[in-house]
């Protein structure tokens, strides 16, 4: 295990119990709690510290190891400290808590992202106070408001204080982790080098009022809404095999025929239909179509009136080269006739993006991974969800998404705990994370 477990352990437990819950609203995150926690932890090791607030409570934290060559490269490492929110009565322990139970760490944010932001940092302090000084320039970020678009903290920094946060190399949220793939050699590890667009939009629908006992013939908004809903998930998109998919295909060394068979747009929605694994067949769909999901409805104003208007929120996570008008098309497809009645409002519309894989951070990657766990090869990764490598990307910066997780935590395991019940990481993946942030630190910016 990591000499640096026991302080990476303790660190993420003070991030859990900061309870950075981020519900979308600009007064919620209050994450200038960990921000200061870990201006606090850093006290006397020798990085420069700075803390930037948009909005009262939305702090965010970098942290600075200067280089001794301007020449050389700089590279971010970046965690968000805020969490989504969560439903205390479906957990077993206190989401909150931060326990240790056998040799897990509970709490909301464990795995997405806290136990890679408390690594990181503690990485950081160590290199620092142990005097290092590399050519190039480490930063750290812990920044605010990565669950709700970044608004308050990527996009806020690189809108107004880019100097303090700009990079040639960034990495952020999350891969590392075991597949549900079968492969030749050892181990395959993905790197998010791209990922998915992120259109968030709301459906108004209208009705027409009327009392609540007289709903025969009726034109009730909530009824419309759950007949777009039922459209929507009767909705099959085009498959698509987009070039960072092929490219991860083709590194894992699969079998065969399953490998053609992920290649292949009729083979891929044989296997999303037919696979036995359900988070196995929602990855492989997700990588490979454009997905639409409802996840937010509000309508009525009390129990005996039939309600006139309706919104539903729509989360569409769209693939490389995709535009807001292949969008719109494609809700019309779904919608059919309905679409003519309805008005969509373009919540957020951020394109997918994508870094590219011949750089000296790859590299690097490659070689300190195949050190921390003998046999592994990195493979290219489309990330389903949003980061805020999104907006490094916009500003020319290298940014992929890395961390390694311990054989213990299966990809099952992995995807259901990530915004769900009972998230818990544990320590043989937090020992890995501890080790592998100095290591690429050292092997990336001391050669440069």
């Amino acid at each position: 295990m990591s000499e640096l477990l026991d302080e990476t352990t303790e660190v993420t437990q003070q991030l859990i119990r900061n309870a950075c819950v981020n519900d979308g609203s600009p007064t919620s995150g209050n994450e200038m709690k960990s921000a200061e926690m870990l201006a606090s932890y850093f006290d006397g090791s020798g990085v420069d510290l700075e803390i930037y607030e948009p909005l009262p409570g939305r702090g965010s934290l970098v942290a600075t190891i200067e280089g001794s060559d301007p020449t050389a490269p700089t590279l971010l490492l970046m965690g968000h400290t805020d969490v989504v929110p969560v439903n205390e009565d479906d957990w077993q322990r206190d989401p909150f808590g931060g326990d240790l139970v056998d040799g897990e760490v509970w709490g909301r944010g464990a795995i997405d992202m806290l136990c890679l932001t408390g690594s990181m940092a503690v990485a950081v302090r160590h290199l620092a106070a142990s005097g290092w000084r590399p050519k190039g320039t480490l930063k750290y970020l812990a920044v605010a408001d990565e669950e709700a678009g970044g608004e308050f903290g990527a996009r806020w920094l690189l809108a107004h204080q880019a100097d303090a946060v700009r990079a040639d190399y960034c990495i952020t949220e999350a891969g590392g982790f075991d597949l549900p793939l079968s492969s030749a050699g050892g181990p395959k590890l993905p790197v998010m080098v791209a990922e998915k667009g992120v259109y968030w939009c709301t459906l108004r629908v209208r009705g027409t009022p009327g009392h609540g006992s007289r709903p025969f013939r009726g034109d009730n908004a909530i009824v419309k809404a759950g007949e777009i809903i039922r459209r929507l998930s009767e909705y099959r998109p085009a498959t698509v095999v987009p070039d960072v998919w092929r490219g991860f295909v083709e590194g894992m060394e699969l079998a065969p025929e399953l490998g053609a068979a992920l290649l292949d747009p009729n083979g891929i929605g044989q296997i999303c239909e037919t696979a036995t694994d359900a988070s196995y067949a929602r990855f492989v769909h997700a990588s490979t179509h454009t997905s639409m999901a409802p996840t937010m409805m509000r309508a009525g104003t009390k129990a005996n009136v039939i309600p006139d208007r309706a919104r539903l929120q729509l989360d569409i996570r769209t693939l490389p080269g995709q535009t807001e008008n292949d969008v719109e098309a494609m809700l019309a497809d779904a919608l059919g006739e309905l679409a003519g009645s309805i008005d969509i409002h373009v919540d957020t519309h951020d394109p997918s993006t994508a870094s590219p894989m011949q750089t000296p951070l790859w590299d690097t990657i490659q070689r300190v991974s195949c050190r921390l766990v003998p046999g592994a090869q990195i493979v290219p990764f489309l990330a389903t969800g949003a980061s805020d490598a999104r907006f490094f990307r916009a500003f020319g910066t290298a940014a992929y998404g890395f961390g390694l997780f311990s054989d213990r935590l299966s990809f099952t395991d992995y995807s259901a705990r990530v915004h769900g019940d009972d998230e818990r990481i544990d320590q043989a993946s937090m020992a890995l994370c501890a080790d592998l942030w100095p290591a690429v630190a050292r092997d990336l910016l001391d050669a440069s």
